[in-house]
């Protein structure tokens, strides 16, 4: 192994994530099992911290597991078209469009039913009122 080896935990630290996030995303095939030491350590390389900063990254801006892979997928040939990578993005950001939309929806929502409470006691409380899923008698 290469002068540049580095231990799960050196990987793990420098990723922000942990040695079993690590070991998951070896399981699942995201990240190609690393080169073992004579004490049957694990030793990654620059192209392992690449690989799982890459995959950090995705999650870390909300993409699928599913999409992460395709995007690592096709990384894997640098001189490919990258409409594939584009169209994934594309998805993303109409997911976050449509999660802003209710969110916004939700925020107008909470903030009618603060506006309507008056104060008093909680018997007529209308935000109480509001949250029930049935009707308080």
């Amino acid at each position: 192994m290469s002068d540049q080896s580095i231990t799960i935990g050196a990987l793990a630290r420098a990723a922000g994530t942990t040695p079993a996030t690590i070991r998951w995303y070896e399981g699942i095939g995201m990240l190609p099992a690393p080169a073992r030491s004579a004490g049957n350590y694990r030793l990654y390389g620059p192209e392992h911290v690449a690989r799982l900063g890459l995959i950090r990254r995705c999650r870390d801006l909300g993409f699928s597991l599913d999409a992460v892979r395709t995007l690592l997928n096709r990384t894997e040939n640098e001189e490919g078209d990258c409409a594939d990578i584009t169209a994934i993005a594309r998805d993303r950001l109409a997911e976050l469009d449509r999660k802003i939309a209710d969110l916004t929806a939700l925020r107008r929502e909470l903030s009618r039913m603060i506006d309507s409470c008056a104060g008093g006691t909680i018997a007529a409380c209308r935000i109480v009122e509001a949250l029930s899923p049935v009707s308080r008698s």
